[in-house]
């Protein structure tokens, strides 16, 4: 397949399934998003990265392409996904509702803006609806409107972060009632936003809950734009972050930076948030076992992008798996 031209209206989707215990399924979904029901190549998409956790039972998989592009290959990708994930049997230690658990949109550089990438997700979800009966979203980030309110409040609407959340009694925002075979998926658009997990040498989730608290954006001296859980995670415990991008001047030289239509953004570098949990677990008397980026930084992403599709690789997580989580 010949390359394409690069560096127009990239955008970028992480999509979350839930699914990490069976390779093959998560793969076909990944394939279904570069490659249409013929085995033919999508024109202009890649997918950069898979990661996978066996016991969150969850998977990351980094599909970028142009905006105009992007929908196709994310409703394919969703498409195999509810075809092949039974949430009635799901079993995993992370949060989920739904077989597609999360579909965000990034804006990747200067050529498309938020408000495109809030149209794009709205668009999007009421495709899925229609092409899968029986599936139900909610939108957040600017494909809510007019609220815009963020991924992590309306999590806590919808009964997210619940162990065992009352499906019926959710009210999502496009589609019927739910189906709990497809369960409920977050649909939105937002400044990009990095995972960084930091794993403390503990099985104590108090310990675990206290990390997290002291270093969310929400407490006093938290870090900007970090979301956080503490999660048990093969046998010690994770301090799994979300890094959101914050607008405005970073308010540390060494603080990455991009703009977004003529905005700037920064995020936390996750050299200090792994730093400043070890700061928090030493308090503790706990140590830490490592740090995992899940996917790419804004810049290493659109980066890649921009080399993988010149190249018209489709497949480019084959590429990456040995130096990439």
């Amino acid at each position: 397949m010949a390359p394409v031209a690069i560096g127009q209206r990239l955008v970028a989707c992480m999509l979350n399934i839930s699914e990490a215990r069976s390779r093959d399924v998560v793969e076909k979904v990944a394939r279904a998003a570069v490659f249409d029901g013929r085995g033919g190549q999508r024109e202009g998409t890649t997918v950069l990265n898979i990661f996978n956790d066996h016991d969150y039972n969850r998977s990351v998989i980094t599909i970028t392409a142009s905006i105009d592009r992007i929908r196709e290959a994310v409703l394919s990708a969703c498409e195999q996904a509810c075809q092949l994930i039974d949430m009635r049997n799901h079993v995993g230690a992370h949060p989920c509702m739904g077989a597609v658990d999360l579909v965000p949109m990034y804006p990747l550089g200067e050529d498309v803006g938020l408000e495109d990438c809030g149209k794009e997700a709205r668009a999007l979800a009421a495709a899925l609806t229609e092409r899968i009966p029986g599936t139900s979203a909610f939108h957040f980030g600017f494909a809510d409107l007019p609220q815009n309110r963020g991924l992590a409040q309306r999590r806590k609407e919808m009964g997210w972060f619940l162990k065992d959340p009352k499906m019926e009694a959710i009210k999502p925002d496009v589609g019927e009632k739910l189906d709990r075979r497809y369960g409920l998926t977050g649909v939105g658009a937002s400044p990009y936003v990095m995972n960084c997990n930091v794993t403390i040498d503990t099985q104590d989730l108090g310990t675990g809950r206290r990390v997290a608290q002291a270093l969310r954006e929400s407490s006093p001296g938290g870090l900007p734009g970090v979301q956080v859980l503490a999660l048990p995670h093969e046998g010690a415990m994770e301090i799994a972050c979300n890094v959101e991008s914050v607008l405005g001047a970073p308010p540390e030289e060494d603080w990455p930076t991009f703009s977004i239509r003529g905005q700037p953004y920064c995020h936390a570098p996750a050299v200090l948030i792994s730093t400043r949990v070890a700061q928090l677990a030493e308090e503790h008397g706990v140590g830490t076992k490592g740090t995992a980026l899940v996917g790419f930084t804004p810049q290493e992403c659109r980066g890649l992008a921009e080399w993988a599709l010149a190249q018209g690789i489709a497949e480019f997580w084959r590429e990456q798996h040995k130096v990439r989580m």
